[in-house]
C-alpha cells in the first residue's frame, strides 16, 4: 500500500477510535467528567472551610458565599437531598435551572451563574450532568437565600429549544465549548462593563476576585505577545490551567479550580489550547 494511503487509513482509524470511545461513555461517565473537572461545579457549590479548603464530606451542598457590591450571592445545594437540595425536582426541572436560571417554582436564580453561557450547554452534556447529579451522596445542608441589590432580568432569553453535541473533531471549536458553555473560563477572563460581559473583549481579563486567597486578578488568555500568552507554549498554558502555575514559575491564587482543572484529558486541553490561541490578540485591561 502506498505511504500515503497507510497514513490516510491510520488517520481513520484513529478518529473511528475516538468515536467509539466517547460513545461508550455512558451518560453518567460523561456527567461525572463534566462536574469535577472543566465544569467545576464544587468550585462554588462545595462550602469550604478555614483557609479556603472544601468542607470535608459536603460536596456539592452549597453555601459558599460571594460577597460582593452588586449581591451577595449563596451558591446553591445541589444534591438530591429532598429537603435542602435539588432531590425533589424533576429532571427537566434542574436541566433548566442549569441552562435557563430558573428555578421549579418560576424564580430566577441569579449571579455569579453564567448562565449567557450554560444557555449552549449541548442537550446530551446537560443530561448527562443531570444524570451524574442525581447518583452524588445527598448532604442535608440549608443555605440562606440570595441578596440582590441590582434588578435582575425577568429572564435570561427565551426557553432553549434544542442545543446539538459540537463535533471533538474541530479542535478550535469544541475548545470554544468547553472554554465557554462547560469550564465559562471566558466569563472571568471577560472584563465586565455596567454590569455586563463586554464580549468585543473576550479573553483580555483583569477582573478582580476577593476571597480567603486575597485579591486575584483574572489572566490575559489572548494570544497578545506582551500582556496575553503569545508567548507562552502550548505546556505552559496547560500547566497554568491545571496546576495554577505561571510562565515564569510563580504559583497563581484561586479562584481558579486547579484541583479540578488537574483531571481534564489532554485532548480537551489541546482543544481549549487551540481555540485560546485563535482569539483576537488585545492588550492588557485597563
Amino acid at each position: 500500500m502506498h505511504y500515503r494511503n497507510v497514513h490516510l487509513a491510520l488517520a481513520a482509524a484513529l478518529l473511528a477510535l475516538g468515536a467509539a470511545s466517547a460513545a461508550a461513555e455512558t451518560p453518567v461517565e460523561r456527567g461525572r467528567y463534566l462536574v469535577e473537572t472543566i465544569g467545576g461545579c464544587g468550585n462554588c457549590h462545595t462550602p469550604r472551610g478555614p483557609g479556603g479548603a472544601f468542607a470535608a464530606g459536603k460536596d456539592l451542598a452549597g453555601g459558599f458565599v460571594f460577597d460582593e457590591k452588586p449581591f451577595r450571592a449563596v451558591a446553591s445545594n445541589i444534591t438530591p437531598d429532598k429537603e435542602t437540595g435539588i432531590g425533589n425536582w424533576t429532571d427537566a426541572q434542574i436541566a433548566k435551572a442549569i441552562r435557563e436560571g430558573i428555578r421549579p417554582d418560576g424564580s430566577l436564580i441569579g449571579p455569579p451563574m453564567p448562565f449567557e453561557l450554560y444557555r449552549r450547554l449541548s442537550d446530551s452534556d446537560l443530561m448527562a450532568i443531570v444524570a451524574y447529579l442525581r447518583t452524588v451522596a445527598p448532604v442535608g445542608n440549608k443555605v440562606q437565600k440570595s441578596v440582590y441589590r441590582i434588578p435582575l432580568p425577568p429572564a435570561y432569553g427565551p426557553p432553549v429549544a434544542s442545543v446539538p453535541d459540537v463535533p471533538r473533531a474541530d479542535k478550535v471549536k469544541y475548545g470554544e465549548y468547553l472554554a465557554g458553555p462547560v469550564g465559562h473560563c471566558t466569563e472571568c477572563h471577560t472584563p465586565m462593563v455596567d454590569g455586563r460581559r463586554d464580549w468585543s473583549r473576550l479573553g483580555q481579563g483583569g477582573e478582580k476576585f476577593e476571597g480567603p486567597w486575597g485579591i486575584a486578578v483574572s489572566r490575559n488568555l489572548t494570544p497578545h505577545p506582551e500582556d496575553g500568552l503569545g508567548k507562552w507554549t502550548d505546556a505552559e498554558i496547560k500547566r497554568a490551567i491545571t496546576q495554577g502555575v505561571s510562565k515564569n514559575g510563580a504559583k497563581l491564587f484561586p479562584p481558579m479550580g486547579y484541583s479540578f482543572y488537574a483531571k481534564v484529558k489532554d485532548e480537551d486541553l489541546d482543544a481549549i489550547v487551540a481555540y485560546l490561541r485563535s482569539l483576537k490578540p488585545l492588550p492588557r485591561a485597563n
